[in-house]
């Protein structure tokens, strides 16, 4: 089962459980420029400009996280991509799996803008740019 976490839910779980780690499935651009957790690690699920899955991305994530019963948190900007990548590891056998709600930038807001409602960033928690 995959949960669903909200970004201050899941700092907590990264500060308490040294087991746990963060996979940002964005694309290199989104990562270093638009910015990132601190301590996520980049592998992407679809990349610029084809957007083709990364045929790569499970043999990826076991590099990092051999043990298939570590929380995996998965973040990409609202929410959607993270869950499609959390899906195929846990077809592979991963079995804490948890997505990141809104992502690192959150939902659009009536202005069609995020990072004004919710996301990773909006919440105030750690992270950097490049």
């Amino acid at each position: 089962m995959i949960e669903n976490l909200v970004p201050q839910d899941c700092w907590e779980l990264l500060q308490q459980d040294a087991s746990a780690v963060m996979i940002d499935v964005r694309t290199q651009m989104e990562h270093s420029y638009v910015g990132h957790p601190i301590g996520a690690i980049h592998i992407p699920w679809k990349e610029a400009p084809g957007w083709e899955v990364n045929v790569n991305f499970v043999n990826s994530v076991s590099r990092i996280v051999s043990d298939k019963s570590a929380p995996v948190l998965l973040l990409c900007r609202s929410g959607q991509r993270s869950l499609s990548a959390a899906q195929a590891l846990e077809s592979a056998g991963y079995t804490r799996l948890i997505n990141i709600a809104d992502g690192f930038e959150g939902p659009l807001d009536n202005n069609k803008h995020r990072g004004n409602t919710g996301g990773w960033r909006f919440c105030g928690l750690p992270w950097e740019q490049s």
